[in-house]
């Protein structure tokens, strides 16, 4: 067991607040701090304390007593999971995250044409697909998957306005994925005057009708946030194609390949497939690859699903399709203590409230608020004493 020096990536949506609390650093922080990375990924590893390796020579250095065998096999020298702490005070780009043979097909495409790895208009940084999954900790905003066609319809009618009715018809006429895809397209392919044009009109509708109480208040609303704060970005009229999701703390959303998402406020624990492949849609100034994000999306239409997390011996397991992660939190009352002998490779454990202890037979370590430990998969097994909350990273278990 080692504890973890972990990076903070300062996105301009990032807050000023929330991370610093977490670390008992000084507050405001000085910068806007995005997301806390936990984990081997190459841009930004975690580094052992107290030697300061960064985590990923960790592992390279003896992956198969560090990962376990199975995991070895599957996965390489590669830890297979990236935990995150992200806290957004404004929205984040819509995107989406490629398929495994998408992720490998596109890697390979661009490394064959030289596109740097660090060029801007590179949409894939490695070979990896990017299923991921998000824990609220406070109350947390998000668009996430498209709306029910006929809701949808619903929503554009009332919305009303000359520029869109071609929406209107489109899904009149093909209230299906095929028509979703037409619009989408229609929508991006646009010409820069158009789209502005679009992105007017939408919002002065949205101002409008959000300050009525009505239907759709609130998808209005967060319109009307993203059109002041991204003018002239189509994407608020994209926006209004997903669904708007507010997760309550402890609440969590599963997103999948192809989906079509953007997180629009709050702060969570965010767990996924050790990837950066990031395919942009908009609400961004960086690159947009229209018909390769096309190609990657998901365009079926419907509710999301809400994860609550699954009680299993003391903690609450949030359990996913991805077999390179599972999230679970474990809530500790005063004086008791967890076993945690079903361990199925390494492990990151995060303190996120209070102070805990972890003890197997040969030592302890201790964990303040913000701190977190890296275990590796030859530790039979631990156990978690003290007052508070940690959430538990390890393999998924497919």
């Amino acid at each position: 067991m080692f504890k973890l020096d972990n990076p903070i990536q300062n996105y301009a949506w990032g807050s000023h607040h929330a991370l610093a609390k977490l670390l008992g650093a000084p507050s405001p922080s000085e910068k806007p701090e995005a997301e806390l990375w936990l984990g081997a990924h190459p841009s930004a590893p975690s580094r052992v304390l107290p030697s300061g390796e960064s985590l990923a020579a960790f592992i390279e250095r003896d992956p198969e007593r560090v990962l376990g065998t199975d995991a070895h096999r599957k996965y390489g020298a590669r830890l297979p999971f990236l935990l995150k702490v992200l806290a957004a005070e404004s929205p984040l780009s819509l995107q989406a995250h490629p398929n495994s043979a998408q992720a490998r097909a596109g890697f390979e495409t661009e490394e064959a044409r030289g596109v740097p790895i660090t060029a801007s208009s590179r949409n894939y940084k490695d070979p990896n697909h990017k299923p991921e999954l998000i824990c609220a900790l406070t109350p947390f905003s998000a668009l996430c998957g498209f709306r029910g066609i006929p809701q949808t319809l619903e929503l554009f009618r009332f919305l009303g306005g000359s520029l869109l009715k071609y929406v209107v018809e489109i899904l009149a006429e093909l209230p299906n994925e095929a028509g979703l895809a037409q619009v989408f397209s229609t929508l991006m392919s646009a010409s820069p005057e158009r789209k502005a044009s679009l992105a007017r009109e939408v919002l002065d509708r949205a101002t409008l009708l959000a300050a009525i109480e009505g239907p759709f208040q609130h998808e209005l609303s967060s319109a009307v946030r993203i059109g002041v704060l991204y003018p002239g970005d189509v994407g608020i009229v994209t926006a209004l194609l997903l669904n708007l999701v507010r997760l309550e703390p402890g609440q969590a959303l599963y997103l999948a390949a192809g989906n079509l998402h953007a997180y629009l406020e709050g702060v969570g624990v965010e767990i996924m497939a050790n990837s950066d492949n990031v395919l942009r849609g908009g609400l961004t100034p960086k690159h947009v690859d229209i018909g390769e994000l096309s190609h990657v999306l998901d365009f079926r239409s419907g509710p999301v699903e809400v994860l609550r997390g699954e009680e299993v011996g003391g903690a609450r397991v949030y359990r996913t399709p991805a077999p390179e992660f599972e999230l679970s939190s474990v809530r500790l009352p005063a004086d008791h203590a967890v076993n945690l002998s079903d361990r199925r490779g390494p492990e990151i454990v995060l303190c996120e409230q209070g102070e805990v202890t972890l003890s197997d037979s040969r030592e302890t370590l201790s964990l303040a608020q913000g701190q977190a430990a890296f275990i590796a998969a030859d530790e039979p097994g631990y156990a978690v004493s003290g007052t508070g909350r940690l959430f538990r990273a390890c393999l998924g278990r497919g």
